[in-house]
């Protein structure tokens, strides 16, 4: 199927490794060009070579912090300058951090809301006039369905994921007369590196306890029975990020195997 992505733009801000570096890999797959931001050279040098290979086409990393607003202006500009525009925006940066309200600090709020919220709301600013010029031009905010239903401890995670979810029904409305469409995902449980470091340790108390024995195990309480792979997320915001979602805005989609308690 083509997903008329050939020769359009995309930022994937945490872009360098798993969802992000997965959604780069589909849209690139479908010709589109695509530019990868994260905070380690070494990690994004890295990740152009995989998706070089793995689709040969264009694409290039750029080194930027997405919570310092001078930082997001010269990522854009310097797409711009090597690609002439800018069709797709995914807000991805962020990992997850969970606590209770009596042990979050207020660091742990600022430097959560710093990445997902206002890196959201930054990217999604300095990106603006090249999607109207575009004329349909696509935001996808990566979320969790934390967000929606938070579970206790979950913060603070779920309030800034809560936001996000805020922002894309916002910004879709407003948004909507420029042909501009904004949708979510709402990521579960998936196979990552703080997924892997965690087993790093276990394992290293228990060497019999191999990582296929850690993805069972968090499998276990997922309805279908697994844990997901971040090509499964990449390949939902291929979709929205194409013409053939010409009519999704202002939408949640949970990727996550059903363990959200709503829909």
């Amino acid at each position: 199927m083509d997903l008329g992505l050939n020769n359009k733009v995309a930022i994937i801000t945490g872009g360098s490794d798993g969802i992000g570096k997965a959604a780069a890999i589909s849209i690139a797959k479908e010709g589109g060009k695509v530019a990868i931001v994260g905070r380690s050279q070494s990690k994004i040098d890295s990740a152009i070579n995989d998706i070089k290979i793995d689709t040969h086409n264009d694409v290039i990393g750029i080194s930027a912090d997405v919570s310092i607003e001078s930082e997001v202006q010269n990522m854009v500009n310097e797409v711009i300058r090597k690609f002439g525009q800018i069709d797709i925006l995914i807000n991805n940066a962020g990992t997850s951090a969970a606590t209770t309200l009596e042990k979050m600090t207020d660091e742990q709020l600022k430097i959560d809301f710093g990445i997902k919220v206002y890196g959201g709301v930054y990217c999604a600013r300095a990106v603006l006039p090249y999607l109207i010029k575009s004329g349909s031009g696509v935001i996808i905010n990566t979320t969790t369905p934390g967000g929606k239903a938070s579970a206790p401890g979950g913060q603070p995670t779920s309030l800034s994921r809560a936001a996000g979810i805020s922002l894309t029904k916002s910004w879709a409305g407003e948004l909507a007369q420029y042909n501009i469409r904004v949708n979510t995902v709402c990521v579960g449980l998936l196979k990552s590196g703080q997924h892997r470091t965690r087993w790093e340790g276990m394992n290293s108390k228990d060497s019999n306890y191999k990582l296929d024995d850690h993805w069972i195990s968090l499998g276990k309480n997922v309805p279908l029975g697994r844990i997901g792979e971040a090509e499964e997320v990449g390949n939902v915001m291929c979709f929205l990020a194409s013409s053939k979602a010409s009519y999704v805005t202002g939408t949640a989609i949970n990727v996550d195997g059903g363990t959200s308690p709503v829909v």
